[in-house]
């Protein structure tokens, strides 16, 4: 069995599930459709391949305009990326002897505990690939699942040694040379 060590670091760039899509954009009202349920405004554009939103208004929804809904909307389009410039993302690691993981019985899987996992990439007898955490064996099926959790995030892998688990690698930015690349088994 060969084993390496992988220190994960998510890096978030996201709010919601990944998916090849156009993003929203202030609209003009020539560009939408705007109807109503109940409380809510749907406020979808005519261009194809962009989201619907169902806006949560209130029960004052049935004296607004169509153009005051849009306002609403474009408002809360340009509070968003207003967060989204000001956001400074920190990955939580878990300190070293804590668990990393945790067992989320309801859901049948594993959950990360901070945005930073320290593992080790093994094979078992048959191949198959396995990543220790905390001592606890995931095949790739468990590991996979429990990485739906950050499911729409992005993800680095740093492979480090075994022993460097603890520690961030010099990165350097290049094409790597042939020597750097692994071989196949």
């Amino acid at each position: 069995m060969r084993r390496v060590g992988i220190d994960f670091v998510w890096v978030v760039f996201f709010l919601g599930r990944h998916m090849p899509r156009k993003e929203q954009y202030i609209a003009r009202l020539d560009e939408v459709i705007i109807t109503r349920e109940g409380d809510c405004a749907v406020i979808q554009y005519k261009e194809e391949g962009i989201l619907t939103t169902h806006l949560k208004i209130g029960p004052e929804i049935t004296g607004m305009s169509d153009e005051a809904i849009l306002g609403l909307f474009n408002d809360t389009l340009r509070a968003q990326a207003q967060l989204a410039a000001e956001y400074k993302h920190v990955a939580v690691e878990v300190p070293l002897g804590s668990p990393q993981i945790k067992s989320f019985a309801r859901g049948s899987q594993w959950c990360p505990r901070g945005g930073v996992l320290r593992c080790l990439v093994e094979d078992d007898e048959t191949a198959q690939l396995v990543v220790e955490i905390d001592d606890q064996r995931l095949s790739l099926e468990e590991f996979g699942r429990m990485l739906t959790t950050y499911a729409g995030w992005g993800m680095r892998i740093e492979f480090v040694p075994e022993d460097q688990l603890h520690r961030r690698p010099t990165l350097e930015v290049r094409e790597p040379d042939s020597e750097d690349e692994p071989a196949p088994d």
